[in-house]
């Protein structure tokens, strides 16, 4: 019995455990270029982390700055998640991103893991000496 029990534990704790390893990281970078697709600022401020909301300090300032310093993630045509490493406690996340004129950027986003969940920290633009890293 206690074997049965042992078992039930760890299978419903298994999702913990892989939303620690960092699963849920594709998911909530889809849901904030959704929301940017969308033209919803505020919900695409909800996955930036603290260190970015202080920076723009609303979400008005943040899709201003994502329109003109990140046009690929505010209109993409394909969006694909690449493969993820680790950074210290943050994550990084390869994303390619194909922009409507066809043309391909490679991102980094930096994840860290705060009390609501895995948020972005930033973005970086990949220039092409850095792709293959």
């Amino acid at each position: 019995m206690r074997f049965v029990i042992a078992l039930l534990l760890a299978i419903s704790l298994a999702p913990a455990g892989l939303r620690a390893q960092g699963a849920e990281i594709p998911d909530v970078i889809r849901d904030q270029i959704s929301a940017f697709q969308a033209d919803d600022f505020a919900a695409a401020f909800d996955h930036a982390s603290p260190t970015i909301k202080r920076l723009f300090g609303t979400p008005e300032r943040f899709g201003r700055m994502v329109q003109n310093g990140y046009p690929m993630v505010y209109r993409p045509a394909e969006v694909r998640m690449l493969d993820q490493r680790d950074m210290g406690a943050a994550r990084l996340q390869r994303v390619m991103i194909r922009d409507g004129a066809g043309r391909l950027h490679f991102l980094d986003y930096q994840m860290i893991p705060t009390d609501t969940g895995w948020q972005i920290n930033g973005v970086q633009i990949v220039r092409d000496a850095q792709v293959g890293a």
